[in-house]
């Protein structure tokens, strides 16, 4: 395996995103064929899909609405006026030889996102914008599959599937303001949280309905010249980017410091060996040949019904870490991950909604309950502990009813079956003990039972408080008062 350490110097990277996203519509971008996931090669196609003589394409209108609304979220300026364009290229997975997209009026410019750098050792956060250039509307070329191994011998061979093609794309460019792999792989992932959010789009890139290509340059600090640009692809999960981008960094600065020229050129991410490498030459717009798609009249986008779309989209991820922050005091950390999904947040917010400690139920959401989902491969919506019930049990626990072990002993059971945790207290006599006489009675008990820790303890070995708490708790069945039992054991232990 190759692996390039990252090197130290006085350069700079300058990176951007071209990001490519496909929309979740029932049907193609131009024609009434489903634009679903995972059907047979060659079944989710029609004439139009195919290029055939004689056909038309239409523009499919939730497509638009789609696109102005990812538009919207990313504080782009709305073109009233836009039109598609013919971008000839010739491969086999496009079966017109050209694909209609938008070059010089797009749906949107201008705009911006914000990232947040997480460092999880204190639990803070450093923001930053991204400027974003460009969104543009288009359709998806289809997909070739690569078979065979033995090309001495001629076997190997290519097929093509057609699915794909046409299913509905928007295109969001980002500016080069992008310093880092890290930076960049967190401005992918806060891309797929808008998507998510918006409903537009399941972002997973593991299925290809989000694809990123990065475009990356060197050059020393303090020059304002940019370096020779160089795109990679191939690249499928946030990780790849971060890596694929650190990589490419450390190849471009020992390639300038030994005096090696850097092409322009397409490179792919090898997965396995951890290294890019040059697949062509990369081509310019000119290569292109674009020209005004003459078979789609142009968009027309009046203001109100902007303001009408505006006006449906949801709270962000942006706007919702910042809330969590200022108005529910959480760590940005905390607050990162109860925003991610919209379902997460959704289910931490009826829960504080239910009267749980919003500080409580985050702990309770980002450890416990998230530690289970990640193991047992489920989604928090599919849970039988419904939000009311984590309240509840939130609730019981803040008021002293039950110690938190208690909580947590009862927690496998509530996640599996669901019900009502007060019920389960009431029923198991799971109360928590508070009585400091009833308390003294079971220390004295503990203490009996240990004869020999209790003068090791006195004659110094004062590590031995531990043994005698879980002991106490375990005498208990963990429903002693923690900090009361913790205060009346010390005062017996130092008798």
């Amino acid at each position: 395996m190759t692996t390039v350490a990252p090197v130290k110097t006085d350069y700079e990277a300058i990176i951007g995103l071209e990001t490519h996203c496909q929309l979740c519509t029932e049907t193609k971008i131009f024609s009434p064929a489903s634009a679903a996931f995972g059907a047979d090669p060659n079944t989710h196609i029609d004439p139009i899909v195919l290029g055939m003589p004689g056909v038309l394409p239409v523009l499919n209108q939730r497509v638009l609405e789609y696109a102005v609304k990812a538009g919207l979220a990313l504080n782009c300026q709305i073109a009233p006026y836009s039109k598609f364009d013919r971008k000839q290229y010739f491969y086999p997975d496009l079966p017109k030889n050209y694909q209609i997209s938008q070059y010089d009026l797009p749906i949107a410019e201008h705009g911006w996102l914000e990232i947040e750098l997480l460092d999880k050792q204190t639990k803070t956060a450093s923001r930053k914008r991204i400027g974003i250039t460009r969104l543009h509307m288009e359709e998806d070329a289809g997909k070739l599959v690569h078979a065979g191994s033995d090309r001495l011998a001629g076997s190997t061979y290519s097929l093509v599937d057609y699915n794909r093609a046409g299913v509905p794309l928007i295109e969001i460019v980002s500016e080069p303001d992008l310093r880092s792999g890290q930076e960049a792989a967190e401005y992918a992932q806060e891309l797929r949280r808008i998507v998510r959010y918006l409903g537009i789009s399941d972002g997973n890139m593991q299925e290809g309905s989000l694809r990123c290509d990065v475009n990356i340059s060197v050059r020393p600090v303090g020059q304002s010249v940019f370096g020779t640009k160089v795109e990679i692809k191939n690249m499928n999960s946030f990780n790849a980017i971060q890596r694929a981008i650190d990589y490419e960094i450390s190849r471009q600065v020992k390639a300038i410091q030994t005096g090696e020229r850097i092409v322009q050129e397409t490179r792919l991410w090898d997965e396995g060996n951890q290294c890019t490498k040059s697949m062509r030459s990369k081509e310019g717009s000119s290569d292109y040949r674009y020209f005004p798609e003459p078979d789609l009249p142009p968009i027309l986008v009046s203001a109100a019904q902007a303001q009408a779309w505006q006006a449906e989209l949801p709270e962000l991820p942006a706007q919702k870490r910042h809330r969590y922050e200022e108005q529910l005091g959480l760590s940005a950390y905390d607050a990162r991950v109860l925003s991610d999904e919209p379902a997460i947040a959704g289910y931490f917010e009826a829960t504080v909604a239910a009267g749980a400690d919003s500080k409580l139920a985050a702990n309770w959401i980002t450890q416990d309950i998230a530690a289970y989902l990640n193991t047992e491969k489920r989604a928090i919506a599919d849970l039988p502990l419904i939000p009311a019930d984590l309240a509840e049990l939130v609730q019981l626990i803040d008021t002293g009813t039950i110690s938190n072990k208690i909580g947590k002993d009862l927690l496998p059971e509530l996640l599996t079956r669901g019900g009502s945790p007060r019920t389960l207290v009431a029923e198991r006599g799971l109360s928590q003990i508070s009585d400091p006489a009833q308390i003294q009675a079971l220390i004295e008990e503990v203490l009996a039972a240990h004869p020999e820790e209790l003068a090791a303890y006195r004659g110094g070995k004062t590590k031995l408080q531990g043994f005698f708490v879980g002991q106490l708790m375990k005498r208990s069945g963990g429903r002693v008062d923690p900090k009361l039992s913790n205060q009346l054991l010390i005062n017996k232990l130092n008798q």
